[in-house]
């Protein structure tokens, strides 16, 4: 089952160099009673996370020295790294696109509504505990009203069975299994693709809209993020 309780002690590392602006992230995190570690540059987190284990990293995209970008590509290639959320200036959909396929799990854009980026903190967070308390071959997804068997292959909302097609079945699956992280059209097709199944460009879209439709209800649970992808909201579930 998604969604579980977190623990208020996390502790969360904030790469910003910018003062105001880490000050802000770090008091808005310290209220919610989570253990909060600031760091002015890329190079000064690296030093931290070789000494202390975090659960999730606010990171700056443009950092002095080591850019956050790059020290996301270095996390990512270590193969060991906490959740990243993204703090960033940067609006076009093709930087976020970038910094998403580089492996950050969610992204916000500066100026940020200081609910929503609780909300995304939040998120991530419950993704991680929901991720490590999920058996590693369970064959059953339960998000909400949402049952997915993946063995059978068998699809219910409530009680209504819903009858998809691969592609759609595919679809939601990578979606629901992302835990709330933003997925980019390519990466999408580059899980869908496969088994028979042939996805091309914005076709993507138009499964996406064809799942909606049967799920009814629960699809006001997948966002759109435009330009981008999408991502199935675990904060609101």
């Amino acid at each position: 089952m998604v969604g579980s309780s977190l623990d208020p002690k996390t502790n969360i590392l904030v790469v910003e160099d910018e003062r105001e602006i880490r000050e802000l992230i770090a008091l808005h995190l310290l209220r919610q009673g989570f253990k909060v570690t600031e760091c002015a540059s890329a190079e000064e987190a690296q030093s931290q996370l070789s000494k202390n284990n975090y659960s999730l990293i606010v990171l700056d995209w443009m950092l002095p020295g080591m850019s956050g970008f790059e020290l996301l590509e270095a996390l990512k290639k270590s193969g060991e790294s906490p959740s990243i959320l993204m703090v960033t200036a940067k609006t076009e959909p093709s930087e976020i696109v970038s910094g998403l396929e580089k492996g950050a799990d969610d992204y916000i854009t500066k100026p940020f509504d200081p609910n929503i980026f609780m909300a995304r903190v939040r998120a991530l967070l419950r993704r991680n505990v929901s991720v490590q308390a999920e058996p590693k071959n369970s064959d059953r997804i339960s998000v909400g009203k949402l049952v997915v068997n993946l063995k059978s292959y068998e699809v219910k909302v409530g009680d209504e069975p819903l009858h998809l097609t691969p592609s759609e079945f595919k679809l939601l699956t990578t979606m629901l299994e992302s835990q709330g992280r933003v997925l980019t059209r390519d990466q999408l097709i580059e899980n869908i693709q496969g088994e028979g199944i042939n996805v091309t460009g914005r076709t993507i879209d138009t499964h996406v809209f064809g799942l909606r439709k049967k799920l009814g209800a629960w699809s006001d649970n997948i966002e759109t993020i435009r330009g981008v992808g999408y991502r199935v909201k675990m904060d609101s579930i």
